[in-house]
Formats: structure tokens, sequence, C-alpha cells
């Protein structure tokens, strides 16, 4: 009886891991899911998508032509540059949304 009592015992420890194994996968999957749904949000945000005529093909060609031209010896101000950008971007969006009286 004892040894059936640590077979069970053991098959709980080991479905316990099994699970917290499970949960941890589907939290990765679910941080990698949310950061492809907002860098998704930025491309319609920044109007890319009705740029291209939601073309995938043309956008996809649109972010390797911007990735070949940042590397190398620009990059690093072609970062701040962007970065900049998107900042000033950022805060003019939300001093339109706290200047707007619909935003409550």
């Amino acid at each position: 009886m004892a040894a059936y009592r640590s077979k069970a015992a053991r098959h709980r420890l080991e479905a316990g891991k099994a699970r917290t194994d499970m949960r941890e996968g589907q939290v990765k999957r679910r941080e990698r899911t949310r950061q492809l749904i907002e860098l998704g949000g930025l491309v319609v945000k920044a109007g890319l998508v009705d740029l291209a005529d939601d073309d995938r093909a043309t956008l996809y060609g649109a972010f390797l032509t911007l990735a070949d031209q940042s590397r190398g010896d620009s990059k690093a101000s072609a970062l701040a540059r962007w970065q900049r950008k998107g900042k000033r971007a950022f805060a003019a969006e939300q001093d339109a949304a706290k200047a707007s009286p619909l935003s409550s």
C-alpha cells in the first residue's frame, strides 16, 4: 500500500510540473501574440495599410527596404530619428485626446 501511495504522489507531482510547464508556454505564447497585435496596430496607425491597399507583399517589401537602408553606419542615427518622430506622434495624439471633448 505504501508503494501505491508513493507512486500516486509521484504522479501528482509530475502532473503538477507538467501543468506548470504548459502554463509557462501559454504565457510566452500570449505575450508574443500581444506583441504581434500591437505591432500590427502600429502599422495600421501609421496609415501603411491604407497606403498599400492592404497588400501584404507591398508592406513586406517596404519593411525590407527600410531595414536594408537602416543597416550599417546610419543605424544609430536612423533609430534615434525614428524614435524621436514616434515619441512626438504619440505625444501629439495624447494631447489631441486630452483636448477632445469626447475623451472622458
